[in-house]
C-alpha cells in the first residue's frame, strides 16, 4: 500500500472561449482543446453530461483524446437530482449509467450527483437514493460523490448514510453553500468555487497553500484540523485516499492556472 493517495486537481470543463490565446495558444484548433488541457491537468469535471445525454462515441473519443492517468469526473444527469421523490429516479439513473460512460475506461473518475440548492434533507427518500447507486457498471468501479446545498444536511445522520454507502461529499468551499468536510469514502472531492480573476491563480498563495496541505493530508489518510466537521467526534479509518480538487468560481478565466499553481504546490 503506498503512503498517500493521488492528488489531482484540474477545472470545470475545457471548451470556454476567454481560454482561449490565455489558457490556451493562440495557434491551438478548438478540436484540440481537450488534448492541450489534459496534459496540462490531471482531471475535469465535465458539466454538459449533467444536461444531456452523450452517446459511447463521444466518450470513446474523449478517452482517446488524453494521456494515460488522466481521470474525467462527470456531473450525472439532473434527471436523477432533481426529482423530488430521489426513490423514483432508478430509470433515469440506470439511462444515464447506460450511455456509454463506461467508454472512459480507466479515465473514468467520480460521478458527481448534484442536488438543487432548494433540496432538503430527508433521511429515508436520501437513503432510497443512495441505495440505488451502483458500485459497477460495465465491469468498471464506479465512485460516487454528491453535492448538497441545504443546511438541513448538516446533520450526522446525513454523514452516517454516506459513509455506510461509501459516497463522497463535495467539499464546498462557497460564498453561500455549507462546506461538508467530513470524509465518508475511499476518496475526497473538493469544488473550490471562492477564486477570484483579479488573481492570476485564483486564490493568494497564502491560500493555495493551505489548500495543498489538506489535500496532501485527506490523501495520507487523515483529516485536515482546520476545516469544520458535521460529526467531529466521528472516527475515520487512516488509509491513503485519492484526492480531487477543482478551481471552479463565477468568472473562471483564471481557473487553469489556478489548478495548476495548486498542483504544483501540493508537489512541493
Amino acid at each position: 500500500m503506498t503512503k498517500a493517495g493521488e492528488i489531482r486537481t484540474g477545472i470545470g470543463g475545457w471548451t470556454f472561449e476567454p481560454w482561449r490565446g490565455t489558457f490556451y495558444p493562440d495557434t491551438l484548433k478548438q478540436k484540440d482543446e481537450l488534448n492541450y488541457a489534459s496534459r496540462q491537468l490531471k482531471v475535469i469535471e465535465v458539466n454538459g453530461t449533467y444536461y444531456s445525454t452523450q452517446k459511447p462515441e463521444v466518450f470513446a473519443k474523449w478517452a482517446a483524446d488524453v494521456p494515460d492517468g488522466f481521470i474525467f469526473s462527470l456531473k450525472a444527469t439532473r434527471f436523477v437530482t432533481n426529482r423530488r421523490v430521489l426513490s423514483e429516479a432508478g430509470e433515469s439513473m440506470q439511462k444515464f449509467l447506460e450511455s456509454g460512460i463506461s467508454e472512459l475506461g480507466d479515465h473514468l473518475g467520480p460521478l458527481l450527483w448534484q442536488f438543487a440548492p432548494t433540496k432538503k434533507f430527508d433521511p429515508d427518500d436520501f437513503e432510497a437514493f443512495l441505495k440505488l447507486l451502483p458500485a459497477k457498471q460495465d465491469g468498471l468501479a464506479l465512485k460516487h460523490v454528491v453535492e448538497v446545498r441545504h443546511d438541513s444536511f448538516k446533520v450526522p445522520e446525513f454523514v452516517a448514510l454516506l459513509e455506510k454507502y461509501n459516497v463522497a461529499p463535495v467539499c464546498a468551499e462557497h460564498f453561500e453553500y455549507p462546506m461538508i468536510a467530513d470524509v465518508t469514502a475511499d476518496f475526497v472531492y473538493a469544488r473550490l468555487q471562492k477564486g477570484s480573476d483579479d488573481i492570476k491563480t485564483c486564490y493568494p498563495e497564502k491560500d493555495l497553500k493551505a489548500w495543498a496541505d489538506r489535500l496532501k493530508t485527506w490523501a495520507s489518510g487523515k483529516v485536515p484540523d482546520d476545516l469544520p466537521l458535521i460529526d467531529a467526534g466521528r472516527k475515520v479509518k487512516v488509509e491513503p485516499r485519492d484526492v480531487f480538487a477543482f478551481m471552479i468560481h463565477e468568472g473562471k478565466v483564471n481557473a487553469p492556472p489556478g489548478a495548476i499553481a495548486l498542483q504544483q504546490e501540493v508537489a512541493k
